[in-house]
């Protein structure tokens, strides 16, 4: 374990050195230190992490429900909602299509949908913070599309579960979805309704017991999920939705930070020690194509963002690749499908795809200059919106700057 963390550390450095994020050096580290490559091995079965990777995953979720309020959407709007709407359809039935192609297997398709259909919060975020994009007018509409897809992730995840888990009749699918969904409703009554009650009960001037009481509180939660067919991911987001509303808010946001990177880096670190790199030479056409058809459907996701918005092809560009990466999502579905028996391309599949994206995105961010040349539109007279779109603009940009 240790190893792990050490050697995660030094690639991460490397990367930083030259621009790259470190979700897919993490991956990387653990293809090069895992039991399918020659030289040195830290851990021969990847399973002997399986619960500290489960705890990364879940503390991402956790922290991400933190970061997500529901009153974001209000503040949003109507053009956030058809701006993360056209992404979601665009992308996500790329995704479904291409996995019908393939001909995997409908749970397989289902699957592919998601994993070409969701971008990375963590790599948007992190594009947005190191280019300097931070102020610009385009920033409302791309956290507007990772607020909506916060939200439709939810409830795909709650509707993929009791596919993936194999109900044998229509009856017990929908049983099993309705006990998900009813699941699932109930939490976000909670998060709705209660958030002065579990305030009160949470809250307390002690770090080291706070820090005890939202960790308990989000595994606790995460483990009541899978009983309920709701992937453990899931409960934990709706916890830091909760929690993330409360006057302790903050602090649990300062407080799980680092507990999120350690344990995060653990998870895609495990990740990486079950792709054997002999398996994806199989699945080379599938990645690159999936990748070009992901470049062509955010291109044109920005390009009527931007319309929407009343941009130009220079914001557009950014829209498109700043929300190019993929990265967390796509790996929580390769670890469902894996724990479901799917198709065994699926995991070197999403390995390649995940690499590929989460290196391309910040360097395409960076010259996205270029794709603008390209890209079928006209200046506006100004380039800044409307006076509301400004100023919501401006307000909603510190929500999402945590990471």
């Amino acid at each position: 374990m240790g190893g792990a963390f050490v050697a995660a550390a030094v690639l991460a450095r490397i990367g930083r050195r030259i621009g790259l994020p470190t979700i897919p050096l993490f991956i990387l580290a653990g293809i090069l230190l895992g039991p399918h490559t020659p030289g040195v091995v830290l851990v021969s079965d990847p399973h002997d992490l399986g619960m500290l990777s489960a705890l990364g995953l879940v503390l991402l979720l956790f922290y991400l429900g933190l970061e997500f309020h529901i009153d974001d959407l209000k503040a949003g709007g109507r053009n956030m909602a058809i701006a993360g709407g056209i992404y979601l359809a665009l992308n996500v039935g790329a995704g479904l299509a291409f996995g019908f192609a393939l001909g995997w297997g409908l749970a397989e398709a289902l699957v592919l949908a998601g994993v070409l259909g969701f971008s990375s919060s963590a790599i948007v975020t992190k594009i947005l913070v190191e280019t300097g994009r931070l102020g610009n007018p385009e920033t409302k509409p791309i956290l507007g599309i990772t607020v909506v897809e916060d939200v439709f992730l939810a409830l795909y995840l709650a509707a993929l579960q009791p596919i993936l888990s194999g109900a044998d009749s229509l009856g017990s699918a929908v049983a099993d979805g309705a006990k998900a969904f009813g699941f699932l409703f109930a939490l976000a009554l909670v998060a709705r309704y209660g958030t002065r009650l579990v305030g009160r009960i949470i809250n307390t001037p002690d770090d080291e017991i706070l820090t005890i009481s939202f960790l308990g509180a989000a595994v606790l939660v995460a483990g009541v999920s899978e009983w309920f067919g709701v992937a453990d991911a899931i409960g934990a987001f709706m916890v830091g939705l909760m929690l993330g509303s409360t006057t302790s808010g903050k602090r649990i946001l300062k407080l799980v930070h680092p507990l999120r990177d350690a344990f995060g880096a653990i998870f895609f670190f495990a990740f990486g020690l079950s792709i054997n790199p002999g398996d994806l030479p199989g699945v080379v056409w599938p990645v690159l194509i999936a990748v070009t058809i992901t470049f062509f459907m955010n291109a044109v996701s920005g390009i009527l963002a931007a319309r929407i918005y009343r941009f130009g092809s220079g914001p557009a560009a950014n829209i498109a690749t700043t929300l190019l990466g993929r990265g967390e999502f796509a790996l929580i579905l390769a670890t469902m499908a894996a724990g479901a028996g799917l198709d065994g391309r699926l995991q070197p599949f999403i390995a390649g795809y995940v690499l590929i994206l989460a290196v391309l995105a910040p360097l395409a961010a960076g010259r996205s200059q270029w794709l603008a040349r390209l890209l079928p539109m006209s200046e506006p007279k100004s380039a800044k919106p409307d006076g509301d779109d400004a100023g919501a603009s401006e307000s909603s940009v510190p929500e999402r700057t945590s990471v």
